[in-house]
């Protein structure tokens, strides 16, 4: 249960530091609000789906090595259902941005 906190406490700080830092802008003037959140989705995406892929090495390796402890294999069942969980969030999240968007106002 720590690790879980760990990870998304993590998750949360690494999200923070997207929000903060600064957007570049162009000799076009700034950013439209479409596309910082353009920008956020990918950077969302990624961060899921790389979470995910390491929760799913982690499964798969405490699997292989379980020898057959159930305690390490229940270990396994839940990093392979957490790996699901985030790629099915990094697989929803345009969804999410479109609610995003028509929440604020964004065209």
């Amino acid at each position: 249960m720590h690790r879980i906190h760990r990870v998304l406490d993590a998750s949360l700080l690494v999200g923070i530091c997207v929000l903060a830092a600064p957007i570049a802008v162009d000799a076009a003037g700034p950013p439209t609000l479409n596309a910082v959140i353009g920008s956020l989705q990918l950077w969302v995406v990624g961060l899921l789906a790389g979470l995910a892929t390491l929760f799913l090495t982690i499964g798969g390796i405490r699997y292989m090595t379980a020898g057959g402890d159930p305690g390490q294999i229940e270990r396994a069942k839940s990093a392979l259902r957490s790996a699901a969980i985030g790629y099915a969030l990094a697989a929803l999240s345009p969804l999410l941005v479109a609610i995003l968007q028509s929440i604020v106002g964004s065209s």
